[in-house]
């Protein structure tokens, strides 16, 4: 009955960095090794670690999750973040499902069994930090955790299950923090708006740690508007959700236009929306030698832009000390501040013949953000708010 329940989410691809150590000494460049012996593992997963010959202690730790079909070798070779670790010298850990686990090796970030504090899957991604911890002396103040789609999902439940553990998180076509909790409601969050304000997306985050006070991890999120196996209202709701638990406005302060159709929208130092125009279902990559560069392609490994390197630089990786940037390093192409973000009151034709937003088989949504809006017509209206350049969300009552 498990495994057939999870073929639903065939089409989901989930890459989660992750950040452990080998034991003893630093295996040759460019090799993945295998951590047979990590501590508790109650999620059955297999760690996997890239480190850098001769890598110091005191350095950071990244966590990477692959996604569905994946393993932690296509991660490992795709996704830029083992040449990245070689120019800023930390350590990579790359969780790996198993078919005994999930019969698509999806991490399963629907599950309160693997995906909360002290529990399964997200248990053992913390075990595997401890280790990696212990045996390079890395810097415990600068552990960060990443993965794509249903390892997207899962990296949004670690930072929220362990937010004393992840100073940051790279979210690439994933979901909000315990946004499903069986996999009815995970094909629902894949596909539709599930109207929640920010304060109750922040809610479902900030009780997986009740009585918490310390700092949360800031958060980066990759979003492609032409994704229809995570659809791009997922992006929009990641803002919500982690922007309220900074307890900052939804509001962006500043946007940036970045190579390959990318949209950086800042929302303070805290949270980031990067949104691909037309990318489907992957994780960014940008093969190339430039100082931007990473990564190469393949199945759900999609051109255009290294969302590693920009998530690497948001997370402080590329500097000596522990201090993160507020934004890329990389010049932008345009800079632009929005203080309030184009917001229109108009019926759903009007939206529709305006370019906000397209209709099919006589209902409307959203452009970028996919959101239903009902009946293609004069009499149904809504308010619409443009967050980045082509980029629309309801915004019923805030106009």
């Amino acid at each position: 009955m498990r495994k057939l329940a999870f073929a639903g989410l065939a089409a989901i691809t989930a890459a989660v960095l992750t950040t452990v150590g080998v034991a003893s000494a630093d295996p040759p460049p460019s090799s993945l090794v295998q951590v047979s012996n990590f501590g508790a593992n109650p999620g059955a997963l297999a760690m996997y670690t890239y480190t850098p010959a001769g890598l110091e202690s005191g350095r950071p730790v990244v966590v990477a999750l692959h996604g569905c079909t994946q393993s932690a070798s296509d991660y490992y070779a795709h996704s830029g973040w083992p040449e990245l670790a070689d120019k800023w010298r930390f350590e990579v850990v790359f969780p790996q499902q198993s078919t005994a686990n999930n019969s698509l090796k999806c991490f399963n970030w629907f599950s309160t069994a693997d995906d909360t504090r002290g529990n399964g899957e997200a248990a053992s991604v913390k075990a595997m930090v401890d280790k990696a911890i212990a045996d390079h002396g890395s810097d415990r103040s600068r552990v960060f955790v990443t993965g794509l789609s249903a390892g997207g999902g899962m990296t949004a439940d670690l930072l929220a299950a362990y937010p004393d553990v992840f100073a940051g998180g790279g979210i690439n076509a994933g979901l909000p923090a315990q946004c499903a909790t069986s996999i009815t409601e995970a094909t629902s969050c894949q596909q539709n708006n599930q109207n929640l304000t920010p304060a109750q997306w922040a809610s479902k985050a900030k009780a997986q740690y009740p009585g918490y006070s310390g700092p949360w991890p800031r958060v980066a999120i990759w979003q492609g508007t032409g994704d229809y196996t995570v659809y791009p209202v997922n992006g929009t709701e990641l803002r919500d959700q982690w922007t309220a638990v900074h307890g900052i406005s939804q509001t962006p302060t500043s946007t940036q236009s970045l190579p390959g159709g990318t949209t950086l929208t800042n929302y303070g130092d805290k949270v980031q929306l990067y949104s691909i125009a037309g990318m489907g279902h992957g994780t960014a990559v940008d093969p190339g030698t430039g100082a931007t560069q990473c990564g190469s392609t393949g199945a759900y490994f999609l051109a255009g832009i290294c969302s590693s390197y920009y998530t690497g630089v948001f997370f402080g990786l590329d500097k000596g000390s522990g201090t993160t940037p507020t934004t890329t390093t990389a010049p932008p192409t345009t800079t632009t501040t929005q203080p309030a973000g184009t917001c229109v009151n108009a019926s759903n034709y009007a939206h529709t013949q305006a370019g906000r937003a397209h209709q099919s088989a006589g209902q409307v949504y959203a452009n970028g953000s996919n959101q239903a809006m009902g009946l293609w017509n004069t009499f149904t209206t809504h308010a619409l708010r443009e967050t980045s350049p082509g980029y629309w969300v309801l915004a019923d009552g805030q106009c």
